[in-house]
């Protein structure tokens, strides 16, 4: 199996990212992106996923931290979409159920080469901390868009805002994991009848 590693730059006015990921890491993360929270739950994905994430990002964190978020994710998923190459051997899909004391979100990906993002999760207040809990859809819609992928986040219990977001990253990178993973039984085969995703 080759190994399933990316490095990608991103330079705009706006931003400048680097990504690095393996994802047949161990889950190792090292995250610089001048926003904590963010980082804390970037950390979540790349616990949950077993998958080794690098990020540094230099933005213009003095308007607000949009951009920053949203290129976040465009890189992260320009990141796996090189990673995966032409998909032999994933499984595909994945789901993942997280619970985190009173809340309970559902993430369901589907690596299709479909960019589709369903996003149903609202927050009790707009803040965590100071990071503006509606950057989250940002993040998942920029990853979506440039990963090539259907992902379903639901959240289905609510109450403490941080847990909220937090079993909504912990499913996404457990669903993640679960649908990057090899079958063995489909090595040399793409996961579709299509013949590529």
């Amino acid at each position: 199996m080759n190994p399933r590693i990316a490095q990608v730059e991103r330079n705009t006015l706006e931003t400048r990212i680097k990504i690095e990921i393996n994802l047949d890491g161990n889950g190792a993360a090292s995250f610089a992106t001048g926003l904590p929270f963010l980082d804390h739950m970037l950390d979540q994905v790349a616990r949950h996923g077993l998958i080794d994430i690098n990020i540094v990002s230099v933005g213009d964190l003095h308007i607000d931290a949009h951009h920053s978020v949203e290129d976040i994710g465009i890189t992260l998923g320009q990141a796996f979409s090189l990673a995966l190459g032409n998909k032999k051997g994933i499984y595909r899909y994945g789901h993942a159920y997280v619970p985190l004391d009173e809340s309970l979100s559902r993430v369901v990906v589907d690596f299709s080469g479909r960019p589709s993002l369903f996003y149903q999760v609202e927050y009790p207040r707009a803040l965590i901390g100071n990071f503006d809990v509606d950057l989250l859809r940002e993040f998942f819609q920029g990853f979506v868009n440039h990963a090539g992928v259907t992902l379903h986040i639901d959240n289905l219990k609510a109450g403490n805002a941080h847990h909220i977001a937090e079993t909504v990253f912990k499913a996404f990178g457990r669903a993640i994991r679960m649908a990057i993973s090899h079958d063995q039984r489909m090595a040399e085969i793409i996961p579709s009848t299509k013949g590529s995703l």
